[in-house]
Formats: structure tokens, C-alpha cells, sequence
């Protein structure tokens, strides 16, 4: 087990294949933690919907444009930071998707799963960045 935090940062073209890689890396590490698996599964959830919701909204799939990828990983902490070069969007405006007359409409679940999945997703002003910090569980 890793006492070090582990650090990735890396840029990557808006292709959703560059997701899976990243993820991977991921869980390697959170493994080698020793992380709880409810952890590692609400991670890698919140992490996989930012990276897609950034290459394919806000980038909207061109892969003229980047998204940066930002995590730090620790025995204890996971911070993430994932920014694309889109216009952004107004967190406010995001349709709740189980308010009933939302149910059938496809937008505001991805947003919905990341705040589930960690302790804290903060959008930045423009809504082309959040940023994801998840506290270790305490064993039972």
C-alpha cells in the first residue's frame, strides 16, 4: 500500500475512448489504497460522468478541443479537476431529473450522479469546471 499521493494531470483530446484510460489508472490506484469499495465505485462513477460530460457537452465531441484532467489521490483524500474549453453552463438552469415532469428528459443526471457519488462537486462560474473531493470512509 501507497503512503504517497499520486498525482495525474494531463490534457487530453475530446474523444470518449481518453476516458477509459484515465479510469483505469484510477482504480488502479485506489486499489493499491486499499479504498473501500463503495469509494472506489462513487469515484469512479463521479469521475467517468465529468470526463464524458465534458468531452461530449461541453466540448461537445470536437477534438480540436482538450480537456484537462486534474487528481490527486491519497490514503486518505481524492480531489479532482475537470475542465473542458466549452462555454459552460448555468448549474441553476439544470433540470432536477426526478422531479416528475423531468423523468423522460435525458439532462441533469450526470450532474445528479456526481454530486451523489462525492462529498463536494463545485462547478466554477462559467460551469466549464468542476472540481470533486471525496473523503476516505472510516472502516466499520
Amino acid at each position: 500500500m501507497s503512503s504517497e499521493s499520486w498525482v495525474y494531470d494531463q490534457r487530453i483530446v475530446s474523444d470518449p475512448k481518453e476516458c477509459a484510460p484515465i479510469i483505469k489508472a484510477l482504480l488502479d490506484e485506489l486499489a493499491d489504497r486499499n479504498w473501500p469499495d463503495k469509494d472506489t465505485f462513487g469515484i469512479h462513477m463521479a469521475m467517468e460522468e465529468a470526463v464524458m460530460n465534458a468531452i461530449k457537452h461541453g466540448n461537445e465531441g470536437d477534438c480540436e478541443k482538450f480537456v484537462h484532467v486534474s487528481i490527486r489521490l491519497s490514503e486518505k483524500f481524492f480531489k479532482a479537476t475537470v475542465t473542458d474549453q466549452g462555454s459552460g453552463f448555468d448549474l441553476a438552469k439544470v433540470p432536477d431529473p426526478i422531479a416528475e415532469e423531468n423523468l423522460d428528459k435525458c439532462s441533469g443526471r450526470g450532474v445528479m450522479l456526481i454530486k451523489h457519488f462525492v462529498d463536494e462537486a463545485e462547478y466554477n462560474e462559467e460551469g466549464n469546471s468542476v472540481c470533486l473531493k471525496k473523503t476516505r470512509t472510516k472502516p466499520n
